[in-house]
């Protein structure tokens, strides 16, 4: 029986110009659909897990494209609520070389900024489930999400569901009269893996100081949260914006394990790879040890570099061939 797991978030509307143009050159734009949870949901889809996202959309064409994007890369949207005028989007200028990427957001008074946790009932939705996965980026959005997000970790618990949070966010996020430092922690309370930095713990928690390493605040980090039993990072090297280098962590409460750091040379779009990173985790976690888990969760990341859009629609053999080492990207026949 495939594992199955639950997602929660803003699915935007993604427009970028066609290929690297710069906004200034672009004629059109082209529109695809993503949002961090989402993309995590999805690619656990195309690894073979059943998956669904929960979220609101308005009811018009926009809303129901979005949602007939989520079905076509194999996502349950029976739980998908639909109320309030406007969807999210968010405007992409991609980088090339030594030129970063440029976003542009657009979300405030979408539809999912309005959700309330009256218009949820988590236990329904997580019927079933074996994980419940959230960001930092929902409960930044609105005091409903951010409320909504908590009563979804907390069923969860009740329910015996494992719960991870990729929790690093942004202080100009939240601006609707509460903080990171508020909200995140009392999440964080009642979840069990989480994915982080070393900046994200000092400046979420309060814990330790600008040269401590993140082995060092990943067990503080644990030790401050008795619930969690894995802290995890990605590391990225920016060379240029077409070559990047890759490389996971985590500290389980007694070991820590690096994997090897894998060489992005030609980068097709950046866009997503975190969310990559965290579906191949929750994928390795439920399938494999602890080594083998954050060996699959750094090779799904790299291989999401050379998809373009938000998803990553790798299958479980790319990731397993990745993460066996073959780098060649030979035909397969």
């Amino acid at each position: 029986m495939p594992k199955k797991l639950i997602t929660f978030g803003e699915v935007m509307m993604r427009l970028s110009p066609p290929g690297y143009e710069k906004f200034s050159q672009a004629s059109s734009l082209d529109l695809v659909y993503g949002g961090g949870e989402a993309n995590v949901a999805i690619s656990c889809a195309y690894l073979g897990m059943k998956a669904a996202h929960i979220t609101r959309f308005p009811d018009n064409a926009l809303g129901k494209a979005a949602t007939q994007f989520l079905r076509r890369h194999w996502l349950s949207t029976e739980h998908v609520i639909y109320g309030g005028n406007t969807i999210g989007k968010y405007f992409l200028e991609k980088g090339a070389v030594h030129r970063p990427s440029e976003v542009i957001y657009e979300r405030e008074g979408s539809a999912f900024s309005e959700i309330e946790p009256p218009m949820v009932n988590w236990k329904n939705v997580l019927e079933d489930a074996d994980w419940f996965h959230w960001t930092g980026i929902t409960p930044a959005i609105s005091d409903g999400a951010a409320q909504c997000c908590l009563d979804a970790i907390k069923t969860a618990n009740d329910l015996g569901i494992t719960v991870s949070g990729d929790i690093n966010s942004r202080n100009n996020m939240w601006k609707y009269g509460k903080t990171m430092q508020e909200i995140i922690p009392e999440l964080v309370k009642h979840s069990n893996v989480v994915i982080t930095s070393s900046r994200g713990i000092r400046e979420m928690f309060n814990i330790g100081k600008i040269d401590d390493n993140f082995k060092y605040l990943a067990k503080q980090l644990i030790n401050a949260f008795p619930n969690l039993t894995k802290v995890v990072k990605k590391t990225r090297r920016t060379l240029s914006a077409s070559h990047h280098q890759i490389q996971g962590k985590i500290w389980n409460g007694q070991k820590y394990i690096k994997t090897d750091m894998l060489n992005i040379t030609h980068i097709i779009d950046r866009v997503g790879t975190g969310d990559a990173f965290a579906a191949g985790l929750i994928y390795g976690l439920l399938h494999y040890n602890d080594k083998d888990a954050i060996d699959f969760a750094a090779s799904a990341c790299a291989l999401k570099h050379t998809i373009p859009g938000d998803v990553n629609t790798v299958s479980l053999e790319n990731v397993q061939s990745l993460m066996q080492g073959d780098t060649s990207g030979a035909i397969k026949r």
